[in-house]
């Protein structure tokens, strides 16, 4: 296929999946192929989750159009940790840039993320998520704004924790060994992403943030409801038990601990929600954010599991509680609401900085 840059070596392989979004996949590639690289190398890979290979065509189209070459990947089994490991597997770059097909990066996105990764030599980068949602009318727009954004601090600084996969640029030699470094365990319920910088922080590698490196996000509008982000919030509460229980032994003890700090999740965010229902408080949607994280928490275990990844696209049976049934997601989509103790009710980014430049 004709292209008018030909790349051997990237050092940036850009890692886009999707299923069954050809909308947002057209604006996400198309802010990966328009950056402004100046001397760095780049490629475009990617990952059809769909069973189906509905994207093939589309990226066809995209690699004719240049400037990057464009990989297609078809990870046909669909699941958030297998559209990643299968983008990580076909990524050529010493480094992979994670975007999510419902963001667009500006045309200096890459070189914000490569830049602050030569500052503090990191072994993974992190900007910030600007959520661009609707001019018109939009009841509880703080709060939507906050729940698909990711925000930190004003210059650029080391960080603790990875808070999340999404505009996120990864040293691939630091991620750990094997062909699969998402857990596929993660597939229809995510946090793959947390579990795989927390085995990297494990193992002494450096995180730093990129505040200047951020991307847009725009939700669909079927998500700019409290039915679908508290349905998220009882998921993302879920998460700390899930993960306890999946480590076995001596974690277990976790378990009963993260349920008895969701009951007090729920009682006392409980009694806030019906105090600011009654004053219609602004921070009613916060609050009740809170109160599903606690419920999450509480009820962890089948029959109650959330399944969002990969699911609601396709025209298989759907477990309970799935999303939508026009679009899939076949990623782990970040959390802006600090779910650790003592958090107040406006979002944070937890642990940031350590050290800045």
């Amino acid at each position: 296929m004709p292209r008018s840059t030909k790349i051997t070596s990237p050092l940036v392989s850009i890692v886009i999946p999707t299923l069954r979004r050809p909308g947002p996949l057209a604006l996400a590639a198309a802010s990966a192929l328009a950056q402004d690289l100046e001397g760095l190398s780049a490629e475009l890979v990617v990952v059809d989750n769909d069973p189906d290979a509905s994207a093939r065509p589309q990226v066809a189209a995209l690699a004719k159009a240049g400037p990057l070459v464009v990989h297609y990947v078809h990870a046909a089994e669909p699941g958030v940790a297998n559209a990643r490991n299968a983008g990580v597997a076909a990524a050529n770059g010493a480094f992979i840039a994670f975007l999510d097909d419902d963001e667009i990066a500006p045309p200096d996105w890459l070189r914000g993320l490569i830049e602050v990764q030569r500052l503090f030599d990191a072994d993974a980068v992190f900007g910030p998520v600007r959520a661009k949602l609707p001019d018109t009318p939009l009841k509880h727009r703080d709060y939507f704004g906050a729940f698909f954004a990711r925000q930190g601090p004003e210059e650029a600084c080391t960080i603790l924790d990875g808070p999340g996969c999404g505009n996120s640029l990864v040293r691939k030699d630091a991620l750990p060994p094997g062909p699969e470094p998402f857990s596929r365990e993660r597939n229809g319920i995510g946090g793959e992403d947390d579990l795989l910088f927390a085995a990297m922080k494990t193992a002494g590698a450096r995180f730093a943030w990129a505040p200047d490196a951020w991307v847009w996000e725009e939700p669909e509008p079927s998500r700019l409801a409290l039915a679908y982000t508290q349905r998220r919030a009882f998921a993302f509460g879920q998460g700390p038990c899930s993960a306890a229980a999946a480590q076995g032994g001596a974690a277990w003890i976790k378990v009963p601990l993260w349920m008895a700090f969701g009951a007090m999740q729920v009682i006392l965010y409980g009694g806030r929600a019906m105090i600011d229902w009654a004053a219609r408080s602004p921070d009613l949607a916060f609050t009740l954010d809170r109160v599903a994280q606690g419920l999450g928490k509480i009820l962890w275990f089948p029959p109650f599991k959330i399944g969002f990844y990969g699911q609601g696209a396709l025209a298989t049976p759907q477990p309970q509680f799935s999303t939508d049934p026009i679009s899939g997601e076949t990623h782990e989509r970040h959390h802006p609401l600090d779910a650790r103790s003592g958090a107040g009710l406006r979002p944070r980014q937890p642990d940031l900085p350590a050290r800045t430049a």
